[in-house]
């Protein structure tokens, strides 16, 4: 009885794995980004986002929500959030409308006012897979992250002087010079 139980659980498993994998390997999943998400798929993302951000520490910012840590914020967020996060008062960007899941556009509606500070540290700072999230860990210091951070999560009461910061054109990237081609 016990083995005839234990073969028929063995079983049952090794069919979900197999028509799972069936699923992946045949091409069935969804992949393109103007495809319906597959079954499920906001529900796990989610459920694995939160269960890993739990088991974090839950650091309290390292800088103050003054105006001078929101206006270097507010750079920061110009030149390495905006394109996909949005800006006040802005439409989504090209780049924001064609992505799957969309990103939150964090000057609309609650953003992420409503995160934890701690939460929204260790998205920046790690990034989040399978959403075009990328970690700036390495690439921004602790204290650009932290200024994004008290940024966006004061998003809803930011003064005139960090919403006209925001609000600037953003800084030019980086690109090689210029040289002039001699007439002929």
């Amino acid at each position: 009885m016990f083995k005839g139980l234990l073969v028929g659980v063995l079983l049952g498993v090794l069919i979900v794995f197999g028509a799972v994998y069936f699923y992946f390997a045949t091409g069935r999943a969804p992949v393109a980004v103007t495809a319906p998400e597959m079954p499920f798929e906001r529900m796990m993302a989610h459920k694995a986002l939160n269960a890993y951000l739990e088991k974090l520490p839950h650091p309290l910012p390292q800088v103050p929500a003054d105006e001078k840590n929101l206006l270097e914020g507010a750079k920061v967020y110009k030149e390495h959030c905006a394109v996909c996060h949005g800006l006040p008062g802005e439409q989504p960007s090209a780049i924001a409308e064609g992505m799957a899941p969309r990103p939150p556009q964090l000057f609309k509606g609650t953003g992420v006012t409503d995160d934890e500070e701690w939460e929204s540290y260790w998205k920046v700072e790690g990034g989040i897979r399978m959403t075009g999230m990328p970690g700036f860990k390495g690439r921004l210091s602790e204290t650009q992250i932290w200024q994004v951070v008290v940024l966006v999560k004061n998003a809803d009461k930011i003064s005139i002087p960090v919403r006209t910061e925001l609000a600037g054109t953003p800084a030019p990237a980086a690109s090689s010079p210029v040289t002039s081609v001699p007439a002929k």
